[in-house]
């Protein structure tokens, strides 16, 4: 389990490594900033040819640098349209389209430079294409870095629910450039602190404490506070990761706010809600249920971490219209739904979380406390 060095002064050009132990499907996380410039990704793309995957936003900003680690192999490029919609049937078609242009040969390595959208896409692709090639995961978003682009979870999403059709598929290696998050606007870095929260808020008190005492300089982008903020976050994944690849123990912890969240996508059509808005939405819905539910001390638990969002400019109300027992209902269409019994990830308060389920009724009586008042009356 990672540790918390309060002495800890990282240099500018430090590189940490996170190694996620899953045997022969083993790989290291780098965490550093300005890291492109010191790695060799060519190494980890064992045949001739390689195909980068981006979009339209961030191929201008970052692909050159990516290109220049790639010189000596044959390197083409699929760059698509931003946004969740591309996460899709025909985003993955055309991703394949172009795999099959170029004649890619099972020796082929898939380069995702992006965020969560073409990590999961490009992942999604790679485990598909000749029964599975290898990639590479170059996160650019905060998001990405401490939490999509590690451990494998590949998916597209259905008009009906979010990451419905996917895969587990490793990649050989992440990338974790800590100086390409300078480009993010201040919204999308706020999102992306929503996945950080999580981490503190499902096993580790102490990083939550953290992040309530350096939430200001975070958000300021200081480099020493964000390279611990980004490998505390993904050791923790890989730690768990390790533990429970395939999603049927420890992993599932990793949903918390999660269920809500999606739901909240699913009913906003994927736009207008960034996915760390949402998942941080769907943290105080999960922690003001754990409230209801169990009492105690989570009510004030639960306002320790709505203030912590709101420290890091993330919502906690949503403004979508809908009404209470249709979200409820769009929950149903989950992933963790076993023998028609919804999971949630719910907690015992900071850093404890725990696989539990809820009434109906219970469910619904926190999204009509989330949701615009004129519009959640179930």
């Amino acid at each position: 389990m990672a540790t918390l060095n309060p002495n800890f002064v990282p240099t500018r050009t430090e590189i940490r490594e996170i190694q996620v132990a899953l045997g022969e499907r083993a790989y290291t996380v780098h965490v550093g900033a300005h890291l492109l410039r010191q790695v060799n990704i060519s190494e980890l793309c064992h045949g001739r040819q390689v195909l980068v995957v981006s979009n339209e936003d961030i191929a201008p900003m970052h692909l050159d640098r990516v290109l220049v680690q790639l010189s000596n192999k044959k390197v083409e490029c699929c760059i698509l349209q931003d946004g969740e919609e591309m996460k899709s049937f025909s985003g993955a078609e055309r991703v394949f389209h172009r795999l099959a242009a170029m004649r890619a040969a099972r020796d082929v390595t898939l380069v995702a430079l992006g965020g969560g959208v073409i990590g999961d896409l490009t992942g999604f692709v790679a485990s598909l294409w000749m029964r599975g090639v290898s990639f590479i995961q170059i996160p650019t978003t905060l998001l990405a870095m401490v939490d999509s682009s590690v451990g494998g979870k590949t998916a597209i999403n259905l008009p009906s629910g979010k990451n419905l059709i996917g895969s587990f598929w490793q990649p050989n290696a992440v990338y974790a450039d800590l100086a390409l998050l300078k480009t993010l606007p201040r919204q999308q870095l706020a999102a992306g602190f929503a996945e950080v929260i999580k981490y503190g808020a499902i096993v580790d008190e102490g990083f939550f404490s953290w992040l309530e005492d350096n939430a200001t300089d975070l958000m300021n982008g200081d480099l020493d506070l964000m390279s611990e903020a980004v490998a505390r976050s993904v050791q923790h994944k890989a730690d768990i990761v390790a533990r429970d690849e395939r999603e049927t123990g420890d992993r599932m912890l990793l949903n918390f706010g999660h269920t809500f969240g999606h739901a909240l996508e699913v009913a906003s059509g994927y736009r207008g809600l960034l996915h760390g808005e949402a998942v941080a939405i769907g943290m105080a819905c999960a922690a003001e249920l754990s409230a209801d539910l169990y009492g105690g001390t989570l009510r004030q638990d639960a306002e320790r971490l709505e203030n912590l969002l709101k420290l890091f400019e993330l919502p906690t109300h949503a403004t979508i219209k809908a009404r209470a027992e249709d979200m409820t209902r769009v929950m149903r269409l989950d992933k963790k739904v076993i023998a028609e019994t919804l999971r949630l990830i719910l907690w015992r308060g900071v850093g404890k979380a725990e696989v539990s389920s809820a009434p109906d009724e219970a469910i619904e009586k926190v999204w009509r406390s989330r949701l615009p008042a004129a519009t959640a009356v179930a």
